[in-house]
């Protein structure tokens, strides 16, 4: 490969070749990079650990940037809990390592999530009932338009399911850091998810030690294959659950998953739906795969193209549409390639 071929920096190992290619390693080489792009009218490209981008196999005919920022710094307090600012760079699981064992409650259920600090608010990262939004404080950009940094507090953001203002507005801002407040305690959140909650062995609504969340996550997603340390080349969950109105979910199967949302409409399972739409796991395209542990990750198991996964992607779209009149949306970020 290339040094500058994307596959070296995407967790699907797939993608062409970058016109121009920086790694930056501190706030001002990324603002830097950012604002020379910029002042030449380059396309721009922004990767953590490109853990949830599919990149054509044509590459990026501009600069892409990857941002390898590290620093922190922590107000722990005994009684109040702790605010902790993280810089965009660095890795998203090993800071959800270290909030447990300060004690800091609130992220155990993202545990295991790959990629970055700085890439969590974009996408509004999730899993069992909980989102980073939750506990975000406020966080610093790159506003490109405006030409200068911006800090957004946690109601300026935006933060819905799976998005905010700055996948809205994309690629207007690039995160700098990102600042948590966090509260001391020994229970997580309340477990709203039937399957952690009997992985734990207590019922929905009941709270467990923090530490006990973690190992229960880690476990649920090694089992799907989900996490990053067994050389599964994928992007995680490939698509979103879909929210449909409340009238959509009342002509689904009485056994689909249903979790009523704020707004009267209901949110289902994607991996439920592809199930019962008769994709299965370890199903072969070309050289993509549906992963033999979790329908919902889509696979590049050695010698797979963008291509390749493309049109195992909507293999599977095409025939959860015809069966249930639902459009799976794509949960990672496609980079010139298009469902």
């Amino acid at each position: 490969m290339s040094p500058k071929s994307l596959s070296n920096f995407t967790s699907l190992h797939v993608g062409g070749p970058a016109h121009h290619l920086i790694r930056a390693t501190t706030e001002a080489e990324l603002i830097s990079a950012v604002q020379a792009a910029d002042a030449a009218k380059t396309p721009l490209l922004i990767l953590g650990r490109g853990s949830n981008v599919l990149i054509g196999d044509e590459g990026f005919a501009g600069t892409v940037v990857i941002v390898e920022t590290e620093g922190n710094s922590y107000d722990i307090d005994a009684c109040s809990g702790g605010l902790l600012t993280v810089a965009a760079g660095e890795d998203w699981d090993e800071f959800v390592s270290f909030t447990i064992s300060k004690g800091l409650a609130n992220l155990e259920s993202l545990s295991g999530v790959p990629g970055t600090i700085g890439a969590a608010p974009v996408q509004n990262i999730g899993a069992y009932g909980h989102e980073v939004g939750e506990v975000i404080a406020r966080l610093r950009t790159y506003d490109r338009q405006a030409k200068k940094v911006v800090t957004f507090t946690a109601d300026q953001c935006g933060f819905t399911y799976r998005n905010s203002i700055f996948k809205e507005s994309a690629p207007r801002y690039v995160i700098l850091d990102v600042t948590f407040h966090l509260r001391n305690g020994e229970l997580s959140l309340p477990v709203m998810y039937g399957e952690l909650a009997n992985k734990l062995g207590i019922n929905i609504g009941d709270r467990a030690p923090i530490s006990d969340v973690r190992k229960a996550v880690m476990a649920l997603r090694e089992s799907k294959g989900m996490l990053s340390s067994q050389n599964i080349w994928s992007a995680g969950s490939f698509f979103t659950n879909p929210i449909v109105s409340a009238d959509v979910a009342a002509q689904l199967p009485v056994d689909a998953p249903r979790w009523p949302q704020a707004n009267g409409e209901v949110k289902t399972s994607a991996a439920w739906l592809m199930e019962h739409a008769g994709v299965e796991k370890g199903e072969v395209v070309k050289g993509a795969a549906i992963s033999s542990l979790h329908v919902l990750a889509l696979t590049n198991p050695g010698s797979a193209t963008a291509a390749d996964l493309i049109e195992l992607a909507r293999s599977a779209q095409s025939r959860v549409k015809a069966k249930f009149g639902i459009t799976l949306e794509a949960e990672v970020r496609l980079v010139g390639a298009e469902l």
